[in-house]
């Protein structure tokens, strides 16, 4: 095996895991604790990339224009739920789910009127377009390593809020039994407001991080939401510790999955088959782990406490 290979294909798989446990935290946050399912937090990691993409060419400064697109993500997400979810709180899941599919063709207009049907390519300054080498063969993006970096402070930072701050406390106990926090006097609506705008910049900071390499699109999150939902299923609704578990499982597997699969089937099936088969094993690997976690625990593999 080519060690360097397994190396950068595991970066990579971090990579990609620490993405997804970005969209998947913020969407577990709000289907953990306000029971609301959000077909739309794809179309805010959109918004957030297409802001960071706007500002960058404005600024001509990628960071500057990222710090300043997270506010105006966490607006949008407030506009969000302060006109759209809010009153859908309560309602039953398909109500939520057909609004959210409506403002997700809503978001989605919105964007084409306002940049148009193009992608927008996002520059980086000229420290984050090199490679950093760790050996002759061992040579990996420094802006992808840049992205490691931010979601592992990102994850940081949500566990110590979640754990250490009183905000966190809330958190943690709408999620364990919603009626006695509010029957505490805690303001649920404000909680509530606070918990979805949290959970519209952790999608948006992901869209944010990828759009350099991808650029900033329209329905650029249709493809990860997706993912997203298999990550908070296999580490159970409404926890932080199986989404972030999962999402470096789920993304290890896919990269791994999609890189070395045929070498494993050509040992014992033909070339042809293998590479014929390989990648088609590999699409469906995320959702087989999926289904055998909903066979054998199907609250996940960490369900939060819950009375």
């Amino acid at each position: 095996m080519d060690y360097a290979l397994f190396v950068m294909q595991v970066l990579n798989g971090l990579q990609l895991g620490l993405l997804l446990f970005l969209v998947a935290s913020g969407l577990t946050l709000v289907f953990g604790i306000l029971d609301f399912v959000n077909l739309a937090h794809a179309s805010l990691y959109m918004v957030g990339a297409l802001v960071c993409a706007s500002l960058t060419l404005v600024l001509g400064n990628f960071v500057w224009a990222l710090l300043l697109a997270i506010p105006v993500t966490a607006l949008v997400g407030w506009t969000v739920e302060r006109l759209v979810a809010r009153r859908l709180y309560g309602r039953d899941h398909l109500d939520q789910v057909l609004a959210t599919f409506g403002l997700i063709l809503v978001l989605t207009t919105l964007a084409h009127l306002i940049w148009g049907p193009q992608g927008i390519s996002v520059p980086l300054p000229s420290w984050l377009k090199g490679q950093l080498a760790f050996s002759d063969t061992l040579i990996f993006p420094i802006y992808r390593l840049v992205i490691i970096g931010a979601g592992l402070l990102a994850a940081l930072g949500l566990y110590v809020l979640v754990t250490h701050t009183r905000l966190g406390m809330l958190i943690r106990a709408g999620a364990s039994n919603r009626q006695m926090v509010s029957a505490l006097g805690v303001n649920i609506e404000r909680l509530f407001a606070i918990v979805f705008s949290l959970g519209a910049v952790l999608a948006g900071l992901a869209g944010m991080l990828v759009a350099p390499i991808t650029e900033a699109s329209i329905g650029m999150g249709n493809g990860i939401i997706i993912t997203a939902f298999v990550v908070i299923i296999v580490g159970g609704i409404g926890s932080m510790k199986g989404a972030f578990i999962a999402a470096m499982l789920i993304g290890l597997i896919d990269t791994l999955g999609r890189a070395f699969l045929d070498g494993v089937f050509k040992l014992f099936m033909s070339s042809d088959a293998a590479e014929n088969s390989a990648p088609a094993v590999s699409a469906m690997l995320i959702y087989i782990i999926m289904a055998l976690v909903l066979a054998f625990r199907p609250k996940g593999l960490f369900p939060p406490k819950v009375r």
